[in-house]
This record gives C-alpha cells, structure tokens and sequence, in this order.
C-alpha cells in the first residue's frame, strides 16, 4: 500500500466506515466544525486517528480539487493486477466484470467504479497504459467506491479478453455499428461488459476480440452518450437480468 490523500466527505465517510485503520491523519479545515463534519471527527477520534485543524490554503495544497474542508492522508490499496484476476475467476461462479477500453478522464472513471459498486461488479478492468488510474480526483467523485471494487490495471487488453473467454466468460462490447440491443442480448451468465473510451468507442482489436456486441438504443438527436452514462445503462440491464 501507499501513502495518498482521499478528500471530499463523502469519500472520507466511505473510508471511515470501511477502513479506518488506514487512515494516518485527518486534516480539517478550520471552523467548518458544522454537523456534517462532526460525525467524522468523532468517528476519527474514536479509532484512534490524529485530527489536525487547518487553513483552507493548506487543503488547497494537499490536493487539487474541491476537498470540501476534509482531507484524509490513508494508506490505500494499489491497483491490481493479472494474478489478481485470475483469483477472482477462481472464487467466483458468476463472475460479473467490467472492462474499460482507455477510458482516460478520471471524473468518468470515478462515476463508472461509484455505478459498479451500486451494480454489484466483481472487478473493474483497464489497460495499464493510456487509461486513468486511481488519482485522489477519481476517489472523491467514487466517494468510496474505488475502496469497495477492485480496479484491476492489465498489459495486455486483448489477452485478457481471451483469457477471460478461455475461463468461460462471455465478453460483451459495446458499439453502435451492432444491431442488437443491450435489451436483446444475454447478460445472465460469466459475463465481461466492455465500454470503449470516450468519442473513439473499442478499439479495433478489441471489438474484435469480444464474442458480441450490443448498443444501447438511441432515441434522440445525439449519437453517443458519455461512457459513465452508458456504462450505469448496461450495469444495471445486466442487474435487471441476472436478479
């Protein structure tokens, strides 16, 4: 594990309650004592965790981003890995992942680990190159989210696809070129969603490797939705189908 902050209240709250044992220090800004804050600190407190008093100065240079007076300095679970993977296919009979195809702004990332929390994802999957990691901005938009669901950073995408194929995962991409309908398809079984990055959709190999492609129906005058969008449409048909 390393050393990073989380920041925003929701995100600490989410800490608080699932490990505070990894929280190292709890910075507060100072007169925001209101009865939002109060829990926490008393929370804090409570598990033995150092609660410091600050200016707002001081937050805006711990973290670049809107910390809302609460700033937690916690040991955090890095990314995982292939073998991580590969011992969640072991332990699970129906294994529910979803897999993003260089998605790169982290605002999106965050909201797409916060739905597949909420969707009961097993795992989220990325390549480990030219897609977003597990920035202090992706855990406060999660707000808690990215310490709930493993986020899983692979080499090589498309092996893991086949992988996963070869594990007797379905692998599902989304794309707009398909007929089908993510109401048409099957999503009961093993199943793998894959969402593309944000304007350029699947790579081609990617879309490739997938055994089916499904799209979401499009009503309307615009052509795409924005993949933390799509990506909470396809979770939860796939919830509506597997419960």
């Amino acid at each position: 594990m390393s050393a990073d902050f989380v920041f925003g209240i929701h995100a600490v709250n989410a800490l608080l309650e699932r490990a505070p044992q990894d929280i190292l220090e709890l910075f507060i800004m100072k007169d925001r004592e209101d009865k939002r804050m109060q829990p926490l600190i008393q929370q804090a407190r409570q598990n033995g965790i150092s609660v410091q008093f600050c200016n707002r100065r001081t937050l805006d240079d711990m973290v670049n981003g809107q910390h809302q007076g609460i700033v937690a300095k916690a040991r955090l679970a890095s990314s995982g890995n292939e073998s991580d993977l590969a011992t969640l296919l072991e332990q699970k009979d129906k294994p529910f992942l979803l897999v993003l195809d260089g998605v790169t702004d982290p605002h999106n990332l965050g909201a797409i680990l916060r739905s597949a929390d909420a969707a009961g994802v097993h795992a989220v999957i990325s390549p480990k190159d030219r897609s977003a990691k597990l920035t202090s901005v992706v855990r406060k938009v999660a707000c808690g989210a990215a310490e709930a669901v493993p986020f899983i950073t692979v080499t090589n995408l498309a092996r893991t696809l086949r992988e996963l194929q070869d594990a007797g995962v379905w692998v599902v991409g989304t794309a707009g070129e398909t007929d089908t309908t993510i109401y048409q398809a099957d999503f009961k079984g093993p199943l793998a969603l894959v969402l593309g990055a944000e304007g350029e959709g699947l790579r081609r190999l990617t879309r490739e490797t997938c055994d089916s492609l499904v799209k979401i129906p499009m009503f309307g005058s615009v052509s795409s939705l924005n993949v933390s969008v799509a990506a909470g449409i396809c979770l939860f048909e796939a919830v509506r189908q597997r419960t």
